[in-house]
């Protein structure tokens, strides 16, 4: 499965968002519909991800009249995988040089006291 998360592009990955924010099968009228708001991209562009998706194995299709478009991999998996893949190449595997960038630059004071009772429940 990690192998589909490693092959999605930046502009695959707004059509997976679309399709996880959705949280059902959607034809693929509904998703050039909401791509077209945000991405402003061309028709023709939005069937091309779709179908380099289904490719990939991203993404399945069922004919329902029209096809209706379903990930097959999870939006929590595909951030797993982003944010493992990001601390091995800038971090060289160390997790914590990323939390401690994050706590330099991008943290507040309630955000290290929530990662700090995140750590305590699961580490106890």
């Amino acid at each position: 499965m990690t192998d589909i998360y490693g092959k999605i592009t930046d502009s695959e990955l707004a059509v997976m968002n679309v399709l996880w924010d959705a949280g059902a099968p959607l034809p693929m009228t509904e998703i050039r519909s909401r791509l077209a708001e945000t991405a402003g991209w061309e028709s023709s562009t939005i069937k091309t991800l779709v179908q380099r998706l289904c490719a990939k194995g991203a993404l399945s299709q069922e004919k329902r009249g029209v096809y209706y478009y379903t990930p097959c991999v999870t939006r929590d998996g595909y951030a797993g995988y982003a944010a493992r893949s990001l601390i091995d190449r800038l971090y060289h595997g160390r997790a914590r040089d990323l939390v401690a960038a994050l706590v330099d630059t991008e943290l507040n004071e309630a955000d290290v006291a929530e990662l700090r009772a995140l750590l305590e429940e699961t580490h106890g």
